[in-house]
């Protein structure tokens, strides 16, 4: 793995360890919250993300990102540990890919994203800011649910 790459995928690890840390507090129940008007769902909020996740691995194979995938696996929705499973398939997955890029690649490649490309450890730090966007949705329904946020979330979102 290219340094700048592990470099990015280091960073993201503590994101998503937020996520897991989420995952954590969470029961089924609590994924069928919606906070009302054309809002989702939580499990919904949960499930997007994991498609979000999905669109990145496969860029890493293919240096274009394409975020039209949907799984059609409803269980996402409803069961915290089905997302625990998926996110954690997903973060193997990319961290495989990831494995394969070297230096060449680093240098030479660049990820399509639709109209724009940038360097591939961008990619990753668009990522990033993916579960950052997450989060902050995510922060806002566990407010209205009265859900306790761990010391790490109150830290790093609110």
């Amino acid at each position: 793995m290219d340094a700048d790459i592990k470099h990015f995928w280091d960073l993201n690890r503590m994101y998503t360890a937020l996520r897991d840390e989420l995952m954590a507090s969470l029961t089924d129940d609590d994924l069928a919250f919606r906070p009302g008007g054309e809002n989702p769902s939580l499990g919904e909020l949960c499930r997007e993300l994991g498609e979000t996740q999905y669109a990145y691995v496969q860029s890493f194979k293919t240096f274009h990102i394409d975020f039209s995938y949907r799984t059609k696996d409803e269980s996402y929705l409803s069961s915290v540990a089905k997302l625990k499973s998926w996110y954690a398939v997903l973060d193997q997955q990319l961290e495989e890919e990831l494995e394969t890029i070297d230096d060449g690649d680093v240098a030479n490649i660049m990820m399509d994203r639709g109209g724009y490309e940038v360097p591939l450890p961008i990619s990753l730090d668009i990522l990033r800011e993916a579960l950052l966007i997450f989060y902050g949705k995510v922060s806002v329904y566990l407010k209205m649910m009265g859900k306790e946020r761990t010391q790490m979330w109150r830290d790093w979102i609110a």
